[in-house]
């Protein structure tokens, strides 16, 4: 049986979808809970859906400071989940330095910073677990995502530099790379699409897609000590969907 008790695991993103459904579940089984998003009201939300003890802290990962400050408020971690990201679609031929800056600042550079920082402050303890979300679009593109394929793919590559430089303390470190998850993002992205067009890529998964929970689960499995041994991984989530090596 999986359980987290007495340990105390940060979640980015914890705002709402997959970051908002793993501090849920890790608050079930029984963790210490340190949450963090830049939406006040929704980060609310998230807090009082949890029982045990929870600490809530408003942080803009964007921002370098803000980073330095939400380190320098919290306590040692066992579990670090970085579910923070934006993905904002943008043809190639319209990209400017202000995209590159503005997506790969949170997707990639606020998971570096984060864990350069949480490191260097000794605030992730011993055997903990650093657990980043990617997306199977790392390595299967589609048009108008170039520059978030590109930072999961770049944050793929980082996690396990991190892997092997935190392996002599028994810190693991993996990534989940799911497919399409029902989301607030993939809600907006339903309104693009007849029913018709979003039922064809919907049929596409051939075991659906997957729901914030599905992910959380994943998570919590590679946040405990039943995944011990596991490092250096990335678990993809795509419902079957490379199955019929179409995106």
């Amino acid at each position: 049986m999986i359980e987290l008790k007495n340990k105390t695991i940060l979640v980015t993103g914890a705002t709402s979808g997959i970051g908002r459904a793993t501090a849920q579940l890790c608050d079930s089984l029984g963790a210490n809970i340190i949450i963090t998003g830049r939406n006040a009201n929704e980060l609310n939300k998230t807090k009082t859906l949890l029982k045990n003890k929870t600490d809530s802290i408003i942080a803009d990962l964007s921002k370098d400071e803000e980073i330095n400050q939400l380190i320098a408020k919290i306590s040692a971690v066992d579990g670090f989940v970085h579910c923070a990201g934006i993905i904002n679609p943008l043809p190639i031929k319209f990209l400017k330095s202000k995209h590159i800056d503005e997506l790969f600042k949170i997707n990639f550079s606020s998971a570096v910073l984060m864990c350069s920082g949480l490191l260097s402050a000794k605030k992730i303890k011993d055997e903990a677990s650093v657990v980043f979300i990617s997306s199977i679009s790392a390595n299967h593109p589609y048009t108008g995502g170039s520059l978030y394929t590109a930072s999961k793919a770049a944050l793929e590559s980082f996690a396990l530099g991190l892997a092997l430089e935190t392996a002599s303390k028994k810190i693991r470190v993996n990534t989940i790379a799911p497919g399409l998850v029902r989301t607030k993002i993939l809600e907006q992205a339903e309104q693009i699409y007849s029913k018709e067009e979003f039922a064809e890529i919907e049929s596409r998964y051939p075991l659906g897609i997957s729901e914030p929970i599905d992910v959380a689960n994943t998570a919590v499995f590679l946040l405990s000590s039943s995944s011990k041994r596991i490092t250096g991984t990335v678990i993809k989530m795509d419902g079957g969907l490379l199955l019929n090596s179409k995106i």
